[in-house]
C-alpha cells in the first residue's frame, strides 16, 4: 500500500518572513535568510524544521531539538541549542499557528474533495440560486432554490444547502453538512456532518400525547465562526438561534433552539446546551458540560469539564462539578469527601 502525504511540503519560508508574520524577536545575530519547509514536535525537529515551546511540560525536550528555528517564550530562550535560532515571543503557540497557516493554507479549512473549480459535474444547483464568482461546488452537493452563496466559498461533496439559505464570502461547508433556515456569515468554517437549522425539540407535553410545536425561527451564524464535525444547531422556535462572531465550537456539540451564544466563546466537544439559554461573550464551556434551559452564563465565565449547569453563572466566574458550583467550593468539597472516604475505608464495618 502506498503512503500518501495529504498536505504537500510547502515552499520554504524564511525566518525573516516568520518574524514579519509573528512579531517574534530573533536572538543574537541570527541569520534570517535561513528557511524552514516543515514543522515537527520539538523533540523531533531537524534542520529545515520549525518547532515551538510554550508548555513547560515539554521544556526538557528543548535541548534535544536540531530544528532550524524555535518559537519560544522569553523564559526558555536561553536554553535553545546553539544550532537553532530562537524566535522569542510571549505567545509561541499563537506565533506557531500564524506560521503554520502560511505554510499549509489548505489545512485551515475544508477544501474541495474533488479538486473542483466552479460548479462540478454532478452538483445540483437550483436555477434560482445565486452564486457569486469563485464559488466551488463539489459533486453531489445540492443547493436549493433562492439560496445565495458569496465568492470564495467552497461547498464540499454531499453538502445540502436549503432554500433561501444565505452563506457569506470565503466560507467552507464540509462534506455531508446540511444547512437550512440559516444565515451564515463570512469566513465561517462548518466541518463535515454538521447539521444546522433543523427543527428544535419542541413539544407541548401531556398525558394524552406530546403535541409537536412548529419551529419557525432561524439560525444566525456570524462572521469567523467555526463549527465542528457532527455538531447540531437547532433553529429557533419563535426567534433566532444565534452564534456570535468569532466563536469556536468543537465536534459533537448540541445547541438547542433559541440559544444565544455571544462573541468569541469556546464550546468544547460533547457539550449540550438546552433551549433558550444565553452564553455571553468570551465564555468557555469545557468538554461534556451540560447546560439546562433558560439560563444565563455570564461574560468570561469558565465551566469545567463534565459540569452540570442548573443555575445562572455570574460573569467571570469559574464553575465545576455536578451540580455546577464555584470551582473553589467544588474543589474543597471534593477534598473533604476524599478525606472522609479514605478515613472510613480504614474502618472494619463488618
Amino acid at each position: 500500500m502506498s503512503n500518501p502525504v495529504f498536505f504537500a511540503a510547502p515552499a520554504p519560508l524564511s525566518l525573516a518572513r516568520i518574524v514579519e508574520l509573528t512579531g517574534a524577536a530573533p536572538s543574537g545575530a541570527a541569520d534570517l535568510s535561513l528557511t524552514v519547509a516543515g514543522v515537527q514536535p520539538i523533540d523531533r525537529g531537524a534542520p529545515g524544521d520549525l518547532v515551538f515551546l510554550e508548555n513547560p511540560r515539554y521544556a526538557g525536550d528543548l535541548p534535544k531539538t536540531r530544528a532550524t528555528a524555535c518559537l519560544v517564550s522569553p523564559k526558555y530562550a536561553a536554553e535553545v541549542p546553539a544550532g537553532t535560532v530562537a524566535l522569542v515571543t510571549p505567545q509561541p503557540y499563537h506565533a506557531f499557528a500564524r506560521t503554520l497557516a502560511t505554510l499549509y493554507p489548505s489545512a485551515a479549512r475544508p477544501q474541495s474533495l474533488f479538486g473542483a473549480v466552479g460548479v462540478a459535474p454532478g452538483a445540483v444547483v437550483h436555477p434560482t440560486a445565486r452564486l457569486e464568482a469563485d464559488v466551488i461546488v463539489d459533486p453531489l452537493a445540492l443547493i436549493g432554490p433562492g439560496a445565495e452563496i458569496g465568492s470564495g466559498t467552497v461547498i464540499c461533496a454531499g453538502a445540502v444547502i436549503g432554500p433561501s439559505v444565505r452563506i457569506g464570502r470565503d466560507s467552507a461547508i464540509g462534506a455531508n453538512a446540511s444547512i437550512q433556515h440559516a444565515l451564515i456569515g463570512n469566513r465561517v468554517i462548518i466541518h463535515p456532518g454538521a447539521r444546522i437549522g433543523q427543527d428544535g425539540f419542541g413539544f407541548a407535553m401531556g398525558p394524552a400525547g406530546h403535541l409537536k410545536v412548529p419551529q419557525i425561527g432561524r439560525v444566525v451564524v456570524q462572521d469567523d465562526v467555526e463549527i465542528g464535525a457532527n455538531t447540531a444547531i437547532d433553529r429557533g422556535a419563535n426567534k433566532d438561534t444565534v452564534i456570535g462572531e468569532g466563536t469556536k465550537i468543537d465536534n459533537l456539540v448540541m445547541i438547542a433552539h433559541n440559544v444565544v451564544i455571544g462573541r468569541r466563546c469556546v464550546i468544547v466537544g460533547q457539550v449540550g446546551i438546552s433551549g433558550s439559554t444565553e452564553i455571553q461573550d468570551y465564555a468557555v464551556l469545557a468538554g461534556q458540560v451540560g447546560v439546562a434551559g433558560h439560563l444565563r452564563i455570564g461574560a468570561g465565565a469558565q465551566v469545567g469539564a463534565q459540569a452540570g449547569v442548573m443555575t445562572d453563572i455570574p460573569p467571570g466566574a469559574r464553575y465545576g462539578g455536578y451540580p455546577a458550583r464555584p470551582a473553589r467550593q467544588w474543589l474543597r468539597e471534593t477534598a473533604v469527601l476524599t478525606d472522609l472516604a479514605s478515613k472510613r475505608g480504614g474502618r472494619n464495618d463488618g
